[in-house]
């Protein structure tokens, strides 16, 4: 059962219309599993995000240095409170070692009440 307190925690509303997302998925790339569970740990221990998800390799095709190129990677999608973005994206510079890491933020305009008082709970 829901904790029906968590319903009423202003931290779990959506943001009014206009307003910055509170909570945001931010989803890097990498070329190993061991990488990216280095980057999921790294983040998570440091409270830059409350969970970070690994999806099995994905087949990447992109230009770099003017040639296509076709890699396997491992996707890392973290959730985090929206000010702990500046930080996350710190420390995916410094710890991934891609010249150009992907880090693409988007916003949660939504969510269940409980699961965003966590994420607040566990980035702050």
């Amino acid at each position: 059962m829901a904790d029906p307190t968590a319903l009423n925690d202003p931290a779990a509303a959506p943001a009014p219309v206009g307003a910055p997302a509170r909570f945001l998925t931010v989803m890097t790339t990498t070329d190993s599993e061991q990488k990216a569970e280095r980057l999921a740990r790294g983040a998570i221990e440091g409270r830059l995000a409350a969970c970070a998800q690994i999806s099995a390799p994905v087949t990447s095709v992109f230009r770099w240095n003017g040639a296509v190129e076709t890699n396997q990677e491992w996707q890392v999608l973290f959730k985090t409170a929206s000010a702990r973005y500046a930080a996350l994206e710190a420390y995916l510079l410094d710890a991934h070692d891609y010249d150009t890491p992907e880090i693409i933020a988007t916003p949660v305009t939504h969510g269940g009440a409980g699961y965003l008082a966590w994420v607040a709970e566990e980035t702050s």
